[in-house]
């Protein structure tokens, strides 16, 4: 009887661990040509989720492709785009 409900909190924590981390993950971003004639060769980004605090170039943050550490501030204010 010890080892069932072992089991099921075992299978109860990993099901959250989960489940927290279901949006995450990466895509692959095919080489291209930027506007200004820049070639961006592929590579890998995080998935977009609508927060910067969990990107790898956010400061706290590593790319585990690369290991590089993020740099970047995740709370700081962008200065928006003129059309």
């Amino acid at each position: 009887m010890k080892a069932i409900a072992l089991i099921c909190v075992v299978v109860l924590a990993a099901s959250a661990a989960h489940a927290k981390g279901g949006k995450g993950g990466s895509h692959h971003v095919s080489g291209h040509v930027t506007k200004n004639g820049a070639y961006v060769p592929p590579h890998q980004a995080t998935n977009p989720n609508g927060t910067k605090t969990d990107n790898w170039s956010s400061k706290g943050n590593a790319n585990p492709y690369t290991g590089k550490e993020g740099t970047k501030d995740p709370y700081a204010v962008t200065p928006s785009k003129k059309k």
